[in-house]
């Protein structure tokens, strides 16, 4: 490559990585103008003129004339427009599926769910694929930029599922490229773990972690899975298991795990341990097949046996956070999944456990809240992984 080569190819990069920081921004501080865009960038006014000429192009962005009380010219703000670009979401829990279309602003456009547990991965992947079709033709979709699947296993950066205890199928099959395979027309397939795509949803969409840049996810559910935000990115780690707080020890020589090891968080505060707690307490009592939000509403309305086992959960869920303030010392907490519907029970017996175990007064700088993504956080978990894409991409153009 010769010197003029190279520079023209710098200067596309450069122009690419110009272009998905003027769209990022906009998408996070709209509705916002062109001159505020060069004063928080740094680029001089006819590079952002030219980008977002662009991006109007491409119908990304539109503008609009904003009125303002002060004296002077109103602005012309800019705004991110929706109904342009969609994902698909996937997302695999032990019995049931959840499906969706999400637009870029995060908003869902429609769900369905399918079984989990019956028939072949590539029948499934099929059928999922299928629904998610009639969700694009049922609110006249035309076009799918991509499809996110997650799961609450590790996944490395190839999109392998590398672990998946409840269904060791999933181990090494290419989800990929099976959907790949029954919509080859997507530009971006991309799987990962719950809890870590939570984490990013909830960076991108959540009111709970608009002011934060670092802060631990946990996911609560048939297992407790965690993402870790550090300086507005996420964590991986070098073997991609970062985050798994739910096999950390709480109780010396406790109940054992499917790990292996003993004592681990979520044998004492998932939601199986919740129900599980729940069903003992009532002993002999008719107690068919229950779920967490019946123990939940059933509490609410003064339930003994269920008051008391939720905040049983709301202790162990504490040990946990002990630990992790002590190993990560986060700015929040988050929690999300079902557990957080009793967020009134549970949240004085986390904080009550905090002050006992965490360091020396600490945990009052550390905020412990639930997801403001409240039971969609999986679903746009998924999507995110999509717009992501979309906006971190550094198009690379002829122009």
């Amino acid at each position: 490559m010769n010197d003029e080569s190279f520079i023209a190819g710098n200067a596309k990069v450069v122009r690419s990585i110009n272009r998905a920081m003027i769209l990022n921004l906009i998408r996070t501080k709209q509705p916002i103008p062109r001159t505020e865009i060069a004063r928080i960038t740094g680029l001089n006014k006819s590079t952002v003129s030219s980008i977002v000429s662009g991006l109007l192009q491409e119908n990304l962005v539109y503008e609009q004339l904003t009125s303002d009380q002060n004296v002077g010219r109103n602005p012309v703000n800019l705004f991110l427009r929706k109904n342009r670009y969609y994902a698909g979401a996937i997302n695999i829990d032990r019995e049931l599926a959840t499906l969706a279309v999400v637009d870029v602003d995060g908003s869902i456009i429609g769900t369905a769910t399918l079984r989990t547990s019956q028939g072949d991965l590539h029948g499934f992947i099929r059928q999922a694929i299928e629904e998610i079709k009639r969700l694009c033709r049922e609110n006249e979709i035309r076009d799918l930029e991509g499809i996110g699947l997650t799961i609450g296993g590790i996944v490395d950066p190839g999109n392998r599922i590398l672990s998946y205890r409840p269904g060791k199928r999933w181990e090494d099959f290419d989800v990929c490229e099976a959907i790949k395979k029954e919509w080859p027309e997507l530009k971006i397939v991309s799987v990962g773990n719950d809890a870590k795509s939570c984490a990013l949803a909830e960076l991108w969409f959540g009111s709970s972690a608009a002011n934060l840049s670092s802060f631990v996810f946990v996911l609560v559910g048939h297992a407790i899975n965690s993402g870790i935000v550090i300086d507005d990115r996420l964590l991986d780690g070098g073997s991609q298991a970062s985050g798994e707080f739910g096999h950390i020890t709480i109780i010396e020589g406790g109940e054992e795990c499917e790990c292996g090891n003993n004592g681990c968080w979520e044998k004492y505060a998932s939601d199986s341990a919740t129900l599980k707690r729940y069903r003992e307490r009532l002993s002999g009592a008719k107690n068919g097949k229950v779920t967490l939000k019946a123990v939940i509403d059933s509490a609410v309305h003064g339930n003994k046996v269920s008051i008391a086992t939720l905040k049983e959960t709301g202790y162990y869920l504490g040990l946990g956070i002990a630990n992790i303030i002590r190993s990560i010392d986060p700015k929040a907490v988050i929690l999300s999944g079902n557990i957080t519907l009793a967020w009134d029970i549970i949240y004085p017996e986390i904080i009550k456990v905090l002050k006992e175990r965490a360091f020396s007064g600490r945990e009052r700088d550390i905020q412990i809240m639930f997801s403001s993504l409240s039971e969609n956080s999986r679903l746009l978990g998924a999507a995110t992984l999509v717009i992501k894409e979309i906006f971190d991409y550094y198009r690379i153009t002829s122009e």
